[in-house]
Order: structure tokens, then C-alpha cells, then sequence
């Protein structure tokens, strides 16, 4: 599908953004992505910089949704030290797992792959790449104990691109938020997990 499309560039406050924030917006608006993926744009965050924009992400299978995410790109024209630059982009990534899954000691190594192989294999340059990758178990009691335990895994990634032209970095999240729901992987030699909630196995 289609990016979504930023409604304005201009905020509700009057400001016209700087010419390198529109480009980098402008850019989203290109990228094919898998048909299972869609996105919905959601306000960025207000605090962590002077600009900012966001896209939510699901992708759905079967009518069953086996992964969600956001895309956020940050801007601060006067740069920012630990960002090695001006722009960053911040991702996040949600899926449920099967049990044995959620068990394997690699894990954490296996999904922290997804995000640096796919910026090699898309020959993107990036700089200061960093991130987490948290398992979580949920158990219900109670009132709610007929709830299905959940085993949750969550792909947090961040690294600052080297010019404006973000549609790749774009790409780049939709293609792991997919192999997080299970979905075959696009590219060569990066492996996907199984889904608990109807992803591709």
C-alpha cells in the first residue's frame, strides 16, 4: 500500500517546517509496502524535539492482526550529540509469540538481527544505531482467568539516517514489523518468528 499521506506541512500552531523536515515527510509518501501492512498517521511525539511525525503500523492476516508498530521521525535542527546529526528515526515493533518461541535463549539476538541485517541488505547508511528487544509474559487471574496467557515481544530500534530521503528507512520498519508477525521474510537470510495470534508459519 501506499504510505499515508501527511495531511499538512504546516502545524496547527501556524509554523511553516523547516525545508529539510518537509523533505524528509514528503519522502514517506512513495514506498510500496507488503499489502498485509497499513499504516495510519498518529501526531508525533512533542517533547524530544522541535519537529516531529508519526505512522502506526498493523499487519493483518486473514482479518487477523499478528503485529503492530510506529515509525517516528525526529528532527531538531540544531542537532543533537547523541544523535550524530540532525534527524532521527525511532521504530517500534509488537508481536505475540508461540511459547517455544518466547523460550529460546537467542531470541533477543535473533530479532536485533532483523534491524541490522535489513539496513545492510538495503545499503542504507545510518549512524549511532541502537535498541532493545524485551520478551513479557502475561498471566490472568481472577475475574479474567479464562484470558489466554500472552508471551509479547517488543523490537525497539533507533538510528539517525544520513539525509532527508527516508522512504528506505520507511520500508525498512514495515519489512521487520511483518517478520515479527511471522510473514515470510523479503529479503535473503533473515529469519522470522512464528506467531501466536495467525501469522504465516
Amino acid at each position: 500500500m501506499v504510505a499515508a499521506t501527511y495531511r499538512a506541512l504546516v502545524t496547527p500552531d501556524h509554523r511553516e517546517p523547516p525545508a529539510r523536515f518537509a523533505a524528509a515527510l514528503n519522502s514517506l509518501r512513495g514506498p510500496r509496502l507488503r499489502p498485509e501492512v497499513h499504516l495510519t498517521e498518529v501526531p508525533g511525539p512533542g517533547r524530544i524535539a522541535p519537529w516531529s511525525a508519526a505512522l502506526e503500523g498493523e499487519v493483518v492476516v486473514g482479518g487477523l492482526e499478528v503485529a503492530t508498530g510506529r515509525f517516528v521521525v525526529l528532527h531538531d535542527p540544531a542537532g543533537q550529540e547523541t544523535w550524530q546529526g540532525d534527524f532521527r528515526v525511532v521504530t517500534l515493533v509488537r508481536s505475540s509469540l508461540e511459547p517455544e518461541m518466547a523460550a529460546d535463549p537467542l531470541l533477543g539476538e535473533v530479532a536485533w538481527s532483523w534491524v541490522v541485517d535489513s539496513i545492510a541488505e538495503a545499503g542504507l547508511s545510518v549512524a549511532a544505531l541502537g535498541g532493545t528487544v524485551t520478551r513479557s509474559a502475561s498471566n490472568s487471574f481472577g475475574a479474567l482467568r479464562e484470558t489466554p496467557d500472552a508471551l509479547d515481544l517488543e523490537l525497539r530500534a533507533s538510528w539517525t539516517p544520513t539525509d532527508t530521503n527516508l522512504h528506505d528507512h520507511l520500508r525498512l520498519w514495515a519489512d521487520i514489523m511483518a517478520l515479527a508477525g511471522g510473514l515470510p521474510p523479503l529479503p535473503e537470510g533473515v529469519t522470522a518468528l512464528a506467531s501466536r495470534r495467525g501469522g504465516l508459519r
